[in-house]
């Protein structure tokens, strides 16, 4: 059965992180990341779970798995290789109707995590549909290297950009074709050779004057994949 997908706004939302592991503290990470908040169940740490336990937004109860743990979670994770523990966690969550993922199980899943590629905003995520983590995690390589850090800062240009055209207050069909031109322009191809001078040469043909890089919050050295995004 094919998945639905999707990008969840986690931010401030609990997430129940069941496990102590490597994957576990993998997954603790990314789901701090992206702003969640996570109740952290497991008996034993491993060094890189223990030491983001202290970080604000963990919530450590440092025994075995309860089915109240559930309450009041957004979205569950059991990150175990154990297979009891596993099933139970996953039907805690079902009888309260809450999302759940088990880590490499696909059958207890009612959610998958896509192997991920990110570069500033951009964010590609790669899916078998749990047929093969392994080739999923191959085209993820292969996105890796085709998709550079130089994305990263022309994505930054391209939100900057935006924001204030926007703010100008002219009707949005007078600032979308400025849109897919600027895309359709070399300007990528300029960011990643870390030539300033042809970013501001575009962004002056294509928005006129009052978009600079300075203009947009945005460093006018630019290197390739080495420019900085505001903050």
């Amino acid at each position: 059965m094919p998945f639905y997908p999707a990008l969840l706004d986690l931010k401030d939302r609990l997430v129940l992180l069941v496990g102590g592991g490597r994957v576990a503290a993998r997954k603790l990470d990314s789901l701090l990341g992206a702003g969640a908040r996570v109740r952290l169940v497991s008996p034993r740490l491993c060094p890189e779970a223990q030491a983001q336990v202290g970080a604000p937004g963990v919530e450590l109860r440092e025994r075995g798995f309860e089915p109240g743990d559930v309450e009041g979670a957004w979205l569950v994770i059991s990150a175990t290789d154990d297979e009891a523990l596993n099933r139970s966690v996953a039907r805690a969550a079902q009888q309260a109707r809450v999302f759940v993922n088990v880590v490499d199980v696909p059958p207890l899943c009612s959610f998958i995590v896509p192997a991920v590629v990110r570069r500033g905003e951009l964010t590609l995520a790669v899916s078998t549909g749990g047929a093969s983590p392994a080739a999923a995690r191959r085209l993820r390589q292969s996105l890796d290297k085709q998709f550079g850090p130089e994305w990263g800062v022309y994505l930054a240009i391209l939100k900057a950009a935006r924001h204030k055209l926007t703010a100008l207050g002219r009707p949005a069909q007078e600032n979308r074709p400025l849109f897919y031109e600027l895309v359709d322009s070399p300007l990528l191809e300029r960011v990643a050779a870390g030539d300033a001078a042809g970013v501001e040469g575009i962004l002056a043909r294509v928005l006129g004057p009052g978009f600079g890089l300075e203009d947009l919050g945005l460093e006018a050295g630019l290197a390739a994949g080495e420019g900085r995004e505001p903050a």
